[in-house]
């Protein structure tokens, strides 16, 4: 290790000590009661919630995965991903943040999304309650791989060490912090770092256009591409055996391909996750005051649109810069961490590089903290142990926390695996399962108990039916599979819903409670 990896080391080293810090000062009051551990004590601002919603949504697929899709393919599949996730962000705190703060303090003062979903139908034998959390419980551990790969990545780039061992040694990073502090200590974390996150995204992207001479010039080198720089086309890299061919200092492109709107409604169909996701649901949840909603939707969504700006700019600027360093589409999510590196003065890299750390571990600390409550809180406590006491919960789940992050260690051994596309299918789970019945719980009292759970279960099929079955047949069974999924989920809550008995007197009267606590 030379000098300036090894400033870059003590960099993120000094950060992992300060989120450390963060985690012990926090982990007294978060262990009082179950409440505060997963909730905070619903005392969380207006900043902190919003800031900490969208660093822990992001994840290291915004600075790894989505600057790599725009350097691999050009503009199109990265801004129409961009803005449907700016889109879904916007919309979700404007339409869902305000009921479901005030529905679930109604429904029972439910602390997690499956005790929300089970109080808002007052169900008896919490089969909606076992679906979430199982739901959960698997999908959150493929998001956690997600982010092991993110660890073992940035620190194999960086430093040359074993992927394997860093991959792991993250993951026990990971899993310590979230043991002491609970939701409260990675709440107050990621408001840190998403701001570590966006400086770092706002420094390279500057300093990337000063090095290529301008934006004029950034734009004259791609143009020579077929379909980088357009929003209807998409650039063909020329691959054999999946590795870019290169023709002296150039990179090989085919001619490019279309994208039309069947292609574009696919991609924007990543803002419909927004509806689903536990990890931003939970900060609804979590604010102290409804009154307080509105200024964290201006905040978090100023944050998407800079940083979702700031990301695919950077890969389209990487690939002006550096049109050969990167011929896998596996290896094209480590552009940011090479323009960092060779750009940046080793101190501001490893900044650069510590936001890579923060957006990881703002992420993986939430999901595997959901997961584990889902199964500790609904599972243990809400059906195989009613009378447990809260150490007992939170005892359950730090084990349930360990063991859903060995299995994320293990998917996540695949260093060949491409951060982006587990995330995907993550999202698309989340979004298809808990999205539309979250809507129609929230804005249609006559959603019955059986409309929910079949909803649930038919969004969640849908998405593994769509991605391994019907979406390789290709052509317009190509799209994203969170949009059929999310479709058939709606019709199939509508239609049940409507052929089985509507919801007793008290939901209907909860439902009208919970609209004039809002209002």
């Amino acid at each position: 290790m030379n000098a300036g990896t090894l400033q870059i080391f003590i960099t993120m080293s000094c950060y992992m000590a300060l989120v450390i810090g963060i985690g012990l000062f926090y982990a007294k009051r978060a262990n009082t009661n179950s409440e505060n551990y997963f909730l905070g004590g619903r005392s969380l601002g207006p900043w902190v919630a919003a800031m900490s919603a969208e660093a822990s949504d992001m994840s290291g697929w915004l600075l790894m995965g989505l600057p790599g899709v725009a350097y691999w393919s050009g503009l199109s599949d990265a801004i129409w991903t961009a803005i449907g996730l700016l889109a879904g962000t916007y919309i979700n705190w404007l339409i869902v943040a305000n009921r479901l703060h005030g529905y679930s303090i109604v429904a029972g003062d439910s602390i997690t999304i499956p005790d929300f979903f089970s109080n808002r139908f007052k169900e008896q034998k919490k089969i909606i309650m076992t679906i979430s959390a199982v739901f959960i419980l698997v999908f959150f551990t493929i998001y956690a791989a997600s982010c092991f790969v993110t660890v073992g990545k940035l620190f194999n780039s960086l430093f040359g060490f074993s992927y394997h061992s860093l991959m792991i040694a993250g993951a026990i990073f990971v899993i310590i912090y979230t043991f002491l502090g609970g939701f409260l200590a990675e709440s107050v974390s990621d408001f840190m770092q998403a701001i570590v996150m966006i400086l770092a995204l706002i420094l390279i992207l500057i300093t990337s256009v000063v090095y290529a001479g301008g934006i004029g010039a950034v734009i004259d080198n791609l143009k020579e591409i077929p379909g980088f720089l357009t929003f209807f086309g998409i650039s063909s890299p020329e691959v054999l055996d999946g590795v870019q061919q290169v023709n002296g200092n150039a990179a090989i492109f085919g001619e490019a391909k279309t994208y039309g709107l069947i292609t574009i409604l696919s991609t924007l169909s990543w803002g419909l996750g927004y509806f689903g996701v536990p990890q931003v649901l939970l900060r609804f949840m979590a604010i102290r005051k409804h009154s307080e909603i509105k200024k964290s939707r201006r905040i978090a969504t100023i944050w998407c649109a800079i940083s979702l700006f700031a990301a695919v700019c950077i890969g389209l600027i990487g690939r002006s810069i550096y049109p050969t360093l990167l011929l896998t589409p596996s290896d094209a999510e480590s552009i940011f961490i090479s323009m960092s590196t060779r750009l940046l003065p080793t101190l501001l890299a490893g900044l650069a590089m510590a936001g890579i750390l923060a957006a990881t571990i703002s992420s993986s600390d939430s999901y595997l903290l959901i997961a584990s409550s889902a199964f500790s809180k609904n599972i243990y406590q809400g059906i195989l142990k009613k009378n447990a006491t809260d150490k007992e919960v939170m005892n359950v789940s730090r084990i349930v926390l360990l063991i859903a992050a060995l299995i994320g260690i293990i998917i996540a051994l695949d260093e060949n695996s491409v951060i982006f596309t587990v995330v995907s299918f993550a999202w698309a789970g989340f979004g298809a399962t808990f999205g539309p019945i979250m809507l129609f719980s929230l804005f249609w009292k006559r959603t019955t108990k059986e409309g929910a759970v079949a909803g649930m279960l038919s969004g969640a099929m849908m998405v593994f039916l769509w991605k391994l079955v019907i979406k390789p047949i290709g052509g317009i069974f190509g799209i994203y599979e969170l949009l059929p999924a999310f479709i058939v989920s709606c019709i199939v809550i509508i239609v049940v819903s409507l052929v089985t008995k509507e919801p007793s007197k008290e939901i209907q009267d909860e439902f009208q409670q919970a609209r004039v606590y809002v209002d």
